[in-house]
């Protein structure tokens, strides 16, 4: 099986937000049987991840948000070349391309239809 971290167009994370993440992560846990994992960070601070066997699938964004969502990130060969090619076709940028140190490039669109989605091309792929 490829690695969807390395491979453009694969669903590769999935990121909680919500008012309170501490509750969303006991709830997950609790209905899913996951595994969160406080995984360290390059400035210092943790990321609750995802694991489901060895492997990290997603997170619960630490931070509180007004709403809860979850939101899916797609491997993309280039972050910016793509984030271009999404809002000349129409997407309404959400959050413009920024480099996340030990993780990679990111950005977040909204399509025409009103779906929402994150690209991100990781440093691995750099």
């Amino acid at each position: 099986m490829s690695n969807p971290m390395q491979t453009h167009g694969a669903p590769s994370w999935i990121q909680h937000q919500g008012s309170d993440p501490a509750a969303a992560r006991k709830f997950y846990e609790t209905v899913l049987d996951w595994h969160v994992n406080d995984m360290p960070m390059g400035d210092g601070s943790s990321y609750p991840a995802i694991v489901v066997g060895d492997t990290p699938v997603g997170g619960f964004y630490p931070q509180p948000a007004e709403e809860g969502a979850w939101t899916v990130y797609i491997t993309v060969d280039n972050v910016d070349v793509r984030f271009k090619k999404a809002v000349d076709a129409g997407a309404t940028p959400v959050t413009e391309p920024t480099s996340m140190p030990g993780v990679g490039r990111m950005a977040t669109i909204r399509d025409p239809q009103g779906g929402s989605l994150a690209l991100i091309t990781y440093e691995s792929q750099q």
